[in-house]
């Protein structure tokens, strides 16, 4: 199984202390060695850009591999979502007009094209003990359930993982 994570996956990471939580560190590690989680360049370059703490961007920069640079097939699939009027909301009018770099097309190309799942804390609500979709949005997980990809939390990568503490 192939993982593509958002930034705001792993931003959150940065609520899991490395000294701490050293199961959640290397089994990511493990899973990057795997090639199992992957990421894009424009993550990368959204880290660098946000306040995230001193731990994931130095991870980040330690596992920079697996921040890749858009293929052209999913340059081609990142075409397709933006056919969709509404899901050219991912990118923010802020965004546009500051130049700065979005993420959320290439992470669901990426996945798309490699058949991964992607992995972001964008767009969703809770119901109860489930994720659900927010209605009409124009996030990550409507975008991937348009396009059937499939998309969880951290949480459930978590558990996907078998990763108890």
């Amino acid at each position: 199984m192939i993982y593509v994570f958002d930034t705001s996956s792993l931003r959150s990471l940065q609520h899991f202390y490395p000294r701490v939580f050293k199961t959640i560190w290397n089994g990511l590690d493990e899973l990057v060695v795997q090639r199992s989680l992957v990421s894009t360049r424009e993550v990368f370059l959204e880290l660098e850009r946000q306040a995230v703490s001193e731990a994931v961007l130095q991870w980040a920069k330690n596992n920079k591999s697996l921040f890749s640079t858009p293929t052209p097939h999913e340059l081609q699939f990142v075409s397709e979502i933006f056919r969709i009027p509404h899901f050219q909301g991912l990118i923010g009018a802020q965004q546009r007009l500051k130049g700065m770099p979005v993420a959320d097309p290439f992470v669901i190309a990426c996945a798309k094209i490699n058949a991964g799942t992607v992995v972001t804390e964008e767009g969703w609500q809770r119901s109860g003990k489930r994720l659900e979709l927010k209605p009409n949005a124009a996030k990550i997980p409507n975008v991937c359930s348009h396009f059937s990809i499939p998309c969880i939390d951290l949480e459930e990568f978590m558990h996907l993982q078998g990763w108890t503490f």
